[in-house]
């Protein structure tokens, strides 16, 4: 397959089929008499690193899942299914953090929160640094 199939089949374009190839992600192609590269049938491999970024995994990750996923059972490197438990539980806790962050705005927002500095001074303010901000009163400076 021709570059340009290959890039269409995974929905990328030139240029990330080019980047996976320097991040060692696909291996080099052969090439034609004129230069172009002709990827095996099998570099739709391109599909799975893109549905894996798209999952949160970083492309580092993603080159250690291929790496390992063609080796034997024995590998000192987590598979698939310890990563992706891993993975779940860092998205998890992301978005624990930001239905924190979402509350918080809603009540900032509710509470009629103007100007931060101003609302950071009145003892109704929700945005949990505002003691940091003007100054914990009894805060002991040494």
């Amino acid at each position: 397959m021709r570059s340009s199939q290959v890039a269409a089949a995974a929905g990328v374009n030139l240029q990330t089929l080019r980047y996976y190839e320097r991040r060692g992600l696909l291996a080099e192609p052969d090439r034609t008499l004129g230069g172009h590269r002709l990827y095996p049938a099998e570099t739709i491999t391109v599909k799975v690193i893109k549905a894996a970024q798209r999952l949160g995994f970083t492309l580092d990750e993603v080159a250690d899942l291929l790496e390992t996923g063609g080796h034997h059972r024995h590998s000192s490197v987590a598979g698939w299914r310890a990563r992706a438990v891993a993975k779940l539980a860092e998205v998890q806790q992301k978005i624990d953090d930001l239905q924190v962050i979402a509350a918080t705005l809603r009540a900032a927002v509710d509470a009629g929160c103007d100007d931060l500095v101003a609302c950071a001074g009145q003892p109704c303010c929700p945005i949990p640094f505002a003691t940091i901000a003007v100054g914990a009163p009894d805060a002991d400076p040494r």
